[in-house]
């Protein structure tokens, strides 16, 4: 008996009624499987563990939450459409049917997409780990001001950054808040870092690509003025942690790789087209 996993976003489906509405179809098309249904916030490894596939019903927003806490059972996702900008959820609401049945015939490739690994570190400690699909944002909090931040790549000095934030951002996120920064869009399935500083004090915005192989640190900058420095650092928007003056967050490729199944061989550039278009 095979095993599928719906996971909704409850927000976009009240009730989860979409959710169980494709699982109706999904047992009228294979009656011996098993079709489990969850809200994104209301399941554990247990409930998922031995699937074939999750179907993600909501955004880009509900695959980065389920790609996180999916990751560590290397279970392939696919993404149904329910919000506006979908560049993770590629199936849109009418073609759940068809994009069901394709899996079964096994019409799909699996995309293994790379993720960050990010250690919060406090007053000298490591109070933190956690993983990102997207990017790991450190942005200013509290008052309005310049905040600086020094930036290590591999031990070695690179520059201060006078800025609102940092964003250090995969090629899947290069799509997401790093492309609202001005920074370089990459193809998905590439392997590297993209590093952008948000709103930098200088008249020029370059983001800078890393080597996936890089290790970068971020350290907080005392201030110029007399306003205590306050930074919040975000895993993919959440898991949030206040950074002080010294304190540092480091930043590497992850050994967990998020698995997106495609059913289309439409290329990424196509898809930014008509993302861009829309």
């Amino acid at each position: 008996m095979k095993k599928y996993t719906i996971v909704s976003n409850y927000a976009k489906d009240s009730d989860l009624k979409l959710a169980y509405k494709l699982q109706k179809q999904m047992l009228r098309i294979e009656p011996k499987a098993e079709i489990g249904v969850y809200e994104m916030n209301n399941y554990s490894h247990a409930d998922i563990e031995g699937s074939e596939c999750i179907f993600v019903l909501g955004g880009d927003g509900t695959m980065l939450k389920v790609a996180k806490e999916t990751s560590v059972n290397g279970i392939p996702l696919l993404g149904i459409n329910l919000g506006a900008l979908g560049f993770l959820a590629e199936v849109e609401v009418g073609n759940i049917k068809n994009a069901f049945e394709a899996l079964l015939k096994g019409q799909y490739h699996i995309e293994d997409r790379m993720m960050l690994s990010g250690e919060v570190i406090i007053n000298g400690k490591m109070v933190q780990k956690a993983s990102a699909l997207n990017d790991v944002v450190l942005s200013r909090r509290g008052d309005l001001q310049i905040i600086g931040y020094r930036v290590y790549v591999n031990g070695l000095y690179l520059n201060d950054f006078y800025a609102d934030g940092i964003i250090l951002s995969t090629p899947t996120g290069s799509t997401g808040y790093n492309m609202s920064a001005g920074g370089s869009i990459v193809e998905p399935k590439a392997k590297l870092m993209v590093l952008t500083p948000v709103c930098p004090h200088t008249l020029s915005n370059r983001s800078i690509m890393l080597s996936a192989s890089d290790k970068v640190e971020v350290e907080i900058l005392p201030p110029k003025g007399d306003k205590p420095v306050e930074v919040g650092v975000y895993f993919d928007g959440g898991n949030s942690r206040c950074l002080g003056v010294g304190d540092k967050v480091a930043i590497t490729k992850s050994h967990k790789v998020t698995k997106l199944v495609k059913l289309s061989d439409m290329s990424f550039l196509v898809t930014l087209h008509n993302k861009m278009n829309s």
